[in-house]
């Protein structure tokens, strides 16, 4: 069973992490579950998840702590013949009201280069991915699934009644502004901002500080003091890896002060 210390850090980062909007978006409607902060993850495992698939079984193990919660199914992939053509990331049960429940986590930093609207500035900081792409998705293909005659079976088996669902979404979020600017913006959660991005250029502005490139699976902490700090120099060193693939690598940054920074150091 893959577990550790560093498990328990990674979903209490996953926990403290904020709804990117609150009630309705763009006609999805936001699930909020309330965190204990003594609950400890204690799902078992099996082997070493990416990080979308790990914040998926945090967020499974946050609803079974809730006492008028029950998970029906999770991961329900829905066939066609012998043709996967989706999957629903939960069924679950609230207060005795079936739900169909889509999980989402992501990381996005503001471009104002990027679309004309306020939700097509926020892009992934590898630029590979969007806010607007992804909400497509869930109102074009992942929350309709439900409603596919190949799902029928599925409910039947559950013995759920499709036109009793409600459809919800966990949807979390990091988001990054540009170093150095104000960006003001109404639409989303103003608390999912976790720090800014800059690029190779204004690194220098950085030169007496001190830094550390967290693993991916560790993108879910807040910045913290235990860990081994690189001196400059080594730090652009192995940051040149990243940039070099086109990679942004998430950052933490230690100034004089001893006061923390989480950024992202983007490519492009």
């Amino acid at each position: 069973m893959y577990h550790s210390d560093a498990i328990q850090k990674r979903y209490k980062g996953f926990c403290a992490t904020k709804v990117l909007w609150h009630h309705s978006f763009k006609g999805l409607n936001q699930l909020h579950v309330m965190h204990s902060s003594n609950t400890s993850f204690s799902r078992a495992l099996l082997q070493k998840r990416r990080l979308g698939q790990l914040a998926e079984q945090f967020a499974f193990h946050q609803l079974e702590q809730l006492e008028n919660c029950r998970i029906l199914a999770e991961n329900v992939q829905i066939q066609k013949g012998k043709q996967t053509i989706g999957e629903l990331d939960a069924l679950i049960e609230l207060n005795r009201k079936p739900i169909h429940l889509e999980g989402v986590y992501k990381f996005y930093v503001y471009d104002k280069t990027k679309g004309t609207s306020e939700i097509e500035h926020w892009i992934g900081p590898n630029r590979k991915d969007s806010l607007i792409e992804k909400i497509t998705k869930l109102k074009n293909k992942q929350l309709p699934l439900l409603h596919s005659s190949e799902c029928m079976a599925t409910l039947k088996e559950l013995n759920l009644n499709r036109n009793s669902i409600q459809q919800e979404v966990l949807f979390k979020a990091q988001l990054f502004i540009p170093y150095q600017k104000t960006v003001n913006f109404n639409e989303l959660n103003q608390d999912c901002v976790c720090g800014f991005y800059i690029n190779k250029s204004q690194l220098n502005d950085f030169n007496t500080c001190k830094f550390y490139i967290p693993e991916k699976l560790d993108w879910f902490l807040k910045v913290n003091d235990c860990v081994d700090w690189l001196n400059f120099e080594t730090f652009k060193s192995q940051a040149d890896v990243f940039l070099q693939a086109s990679q942004s690598p998430l950052i933490w940054i230690k100034k004089h002060d001893e006061s923390f920074i989480k950024c992202f150091l983007v490519w492009w």
